[in-house]
């Protein structure tokens, strides 16, 4: 897979199902078990529920409650009320539904759907000893096809933090690896300690070797937790930070409580670099959902990058006192903010009204831009506390430790409690900043709608031994 295909969704096909009408129960058996199509959804036009509908609720099972299952040959469905299986019946009456809703032509069945284009060489393997067919259908006027994210080790585990904020448009890119980086970057800024650092990598092993076992649901995170680990090892170090300013480690860079200064600046210049690779990556993405036109007048796209850039050098230009920077920043937002406020005019539908709405957006435009570049200041605002925090704790275990015996078992109680309190305290803080950071300034100008996420119809089959045995034990 090249690293095109990578920053993509998966590639979805739009297929159509067909099936001569005495093997079209196979065929929806066939892809409910696999899993890997979502069907179209068509309203039932025929009245009354279907028969195994009715006979569920005859076997007292409500459908809530139920793990739908499917037989592999058409069941009785009095057979299946006898033996109480309340499976089966739930989901025999799912196929029932979907059936009804096929497309009947001469003696073929049909349904369409979408299915990875991945998935595609075994389904149509599998429905070909069925007597069934997989055919490809021209998507064009189909509507926008489901998103499907990759799921591979890393990327599973970063998924959520994109998918908790929106479903990426199947026409976006996909920026799950690129945000978690950013993600655990932001998050070592402000939580820079290799003691602390250390702690997270252990809570990040034991996540993988599954425990606790409370915690098993979260195993997939554990890469994502470990990368927050090495960020902040890395600022730690560059910080001169283990457990406080205890002497572990040197200082590579600078620390945060003696020069809060540089740390300031270094936070608002990573903050600018983040939002000009924003404006990019929603410029590629207005590019790619309507065509250079979109592009170049959104407020997201090359028209709002403009507007940035220009800011950008236009205050270059008057903090290093060079005239003809300001000049050329001026001129490039100047150009942004027309175009932006075009498409706002367009978008607003013209008029009196439509004037005056685009002349606010801009106008939060251009307050966005400053405030947005400022609020990355936080992450050295939080780096300092951290550190402030931890040499408070450092100060007062020292100064136990000097009192005698007692005092070194106080010292000891102090270090000990104070860094877990620190560390807890601290790790919620610049988890959930980090995560407002991402959100609010940065995925807010890398989408500008929602797709929709892909939910294959997936219903497993029973085993036929174990379905068999149930059907004798049956009164």
């Amino acid at each position: 897979m090249s690293w095109r295909e990578a920053l993509k969704p998966v590639r979805m096909e739009r297929v159509a199902l067909l099936a001569p009408r005495p093997r079209f129960r196979d065929l929806l058996v066939a892809v409910a078990d696999a899993g890997s199509v979502e069907l179209d959804h068509v309203d039932d036009p025929a009245e009354g529920e279907v028969p195994a509908a009715l006979a569920l609720r005859r076997a007292s099972k409500p459908e809530g409650d139920l793990v739908p299952r499917l037989a592999s040959t058409e069941p009785d469905l009095d057979v299946l009320i006898d033996a109480r299986r309340a499976d089966l019946l739930a989901g025999e009456a799912e196929l029932q539904r979907r059936a009804r809703s096929a497309v009947l032509r001469a003696d073929i069945a049909g349904l369409a759907g979408w299915s990875p284009a991945a998935e595609l060489g075994a389904l149509t393997d599998r429905l070909a000893s069925l007597g069934a067919a997989v055919v490809p259908l021209p998507s064009a006027h189909c509507g926008e096809p489901p998103s499907l994210l990759r799921a591979g080790p890393v990327t599973g585990s970063v998924g959520p933090l994109v998918e908790t904020y929106a479903t990426v448009p199947y026409a976006d890119v996909d920026p799950s690896l690129l945000a978690g980086l950013v993600y655990v970057v932001m998050f070592g800024m402000m939580f820079g300690d290799v003691g602390h650092a250390a702690m997270l990598l252990g809570g990040a092993l034991l996540l993988r070797s599954g425990h606790p076992r409370r915690l098993a649901r979260l195993r997939r995170g554990w890469p994502f937790l470990a990368g927050a680990g090495v960020a902040a090892a890395v600022f730690g170090a560059l910080y001169g930070e283990a457990f406080g300013p205890t002497g572990l480690v040197p200082v590579l860079w600078l620390s945060p409580v003696e020069s809060p200064i540089p740390l300031l600046l270094a936070a608002v210049g990573l903050g600018a670099l983040l939002l000009a690779g924003a404006y990019l990556l929603g410029t590629l993405n207005r590019w790619r959902e309507g065509g250079p036109a979109v592009a170049l007048y959104s407020a997201t796209g090359i028209a709002g990058s403009a507007v940035y850039l220009g800011a950008a050098l236009a205050g270059g230009g008057v903090v290093w006192h060079i005239g003809a920077l300001v000049v050329c920043g001026a001129l490039a937002a100047a150009v942004g903010l027309t175009l932006a406020f075009t498409g706002l005019v367009v978008e607003a539908g013209g008029g009196a009204a439509g004037l005056t709405q685009a002349t606010v957006e801009l106008f939060d435009i251009v307050i966005r831009i400053g405030s947005s570049t400022v609020s990355f200041a936080r992450l050295a605002a939080f780096g300092l506390t951290h550190g402030a925090l931890a040499a408070l704790v450092w100060e007062a275990a020292r100064g136990l430790w000097r009192l005698g015996p007692l005092g070194m078992i106080g010292a000891v109680a102090v270090f000990v409690i104070g860094n877990a309190a620190a560390f807890g305290l601290e790790a919620l803080v610049a988890g959930i900043q980090a995560l407002r950071l991402e959100y609010y300034e940065l995925f807010s100008r890398v989408f500008q709608g929602e797709g929709r996420p892909f939910r294959p119809w997936h219903i497993p089959c029973a085993d036929a031994s174990e379905f068999t045995a149930s059907l004798r034990e049956a009164p």
